[in-house]
């Protein structure tokens, strides 16, 4: 199979097109027929050696979590699937070394979820660790109707996500863009505010009472964040370790395809969207990776493989 890998941690440049075995199948797993990748700026962290001290990384490593694809193979003890279903993934293992920015991929059970009818792969393969993210910081901060929720980073990745499920769960939703991306966070269903100096006092316009929930999915926004928080009031951050020494929670996303399965009714529902701002062939994987780090996508960024 076809693959990009990096054999030592740095920049894009590091990234190469190779040509590997397909990858085998244990009992509880499937192999699939990647069509569709996307990428996550943890993806180029760390290729770039920022989370060595984290996750074990064994070279030649193919970067990607996010994955969507057609079961082509199942092992033993798999009554969940069969060859031929459509489906996606955040595919992330205990290290790092196969993962999506390939022809083909084995997954665990636990990661899968069926890819909604109404989604290309592109899409599908864009929601899992962002859409994940958004899902789970959201439940375990207790947001829920009636809440009043400011959401740092509403028109990223996570962000975008997080508007629509809180939204949809009846909590009024703030959020922080840049003004030239106002119009789209209102689309997804918060109020936008400008984020940088002043935003505590443009956010106590809105809500004098202050807010019950903050969700950080940007860092650097903590005094910011107290600063608007009603009493008795919870946060978390999926960027500042810090938060934790303020009361609030440090997150970091898990596998989970009962979660998964969630946000495919949602997108069935038709209460949340998937954008894809970019799409990439697989050849072009470093070019994709230079996307995502200047950061000026307002929507994922997929590679498309095989099909």
């Amino acid at each position: 199979m076809k693959a990009i890998t990096y054999s030592s941690y740095g920049d894009p440049d590091v990234l190469t097109l190779s040509e590997l075995p397909d990858p085998k199948v244990g009992p509880g797993e499937v192999r699939i027929a990647v069509r569709a990748a996307s990428v996550n700026p943890v993806d180029w962290k760390i290729m770039g050696g920022h989370l060595d001290q984290l996750m074990t990384v064994t070279f030649p490593a193919i970067p990607g979590w996010d994955v969507a694809g057609v079961v082509e193979e199942v092992g033993l003890d798999v009554p969940e699937f069969q060859v031929g279903d459509e489906v996606m993934a955040y595919g992330r293992r205990d290290w790092v070394q196969a993962g999506s920015f390939a022809e083909k991929m084995t997954l665990p059970v636990r990661t899968l979820a069926r890819k909604p009818a109404g989604l290309d792969f592109e899409q599908a393969a864009s929601l899992p660790l962002a859409g994940l993210t958004a899902y789970q910081t959201l439940t375990r901060l207790g947001v829920s109707e009636g809440s009043t929720v400011l959401i740092h980073g509403a028109n990223g990745g996570v962000g975008s996500f997080a508007v629509q499920i809180a939204a949809g769960l009846g909590a009024r939703v703030i959020g922080t863009a840049s003004e030239r991306n106002h119009d789209r966070v209102r689309d997804l269903g918060a109020e936008p505010v400008t984020y940088g100096d002043g935003l505590a006092e443009r956010v106590r316009a809105l809500a004098p009472e202050g807010v019950d929930v903050v969700i950080d999915y940007v860092g650097g926004v903590l005094q910011e964040t107290l600063a608007v928080l009603a009493e008795g009031g919870r946060h978390g951050s999926v960027a500042d370790p810090a938060v934790t020494d303020e009361g609030g929670e440090y997150f970091w996303v898990r596998p989970d395809a009962a979660d998964l399965e969630h946000l495919a009714s949602l997108v069935d529902a038709g209460t949340l969207r998937v954008d894809v701002a970019r799409r990439f062939p697989l050849e072009q994987a470093a070019d994709a990776f230079r996307a995502s780090i200047e950061g000026h996508t307002a929507g994922k960024i997929a590679l498309s493989i095989g099909g």
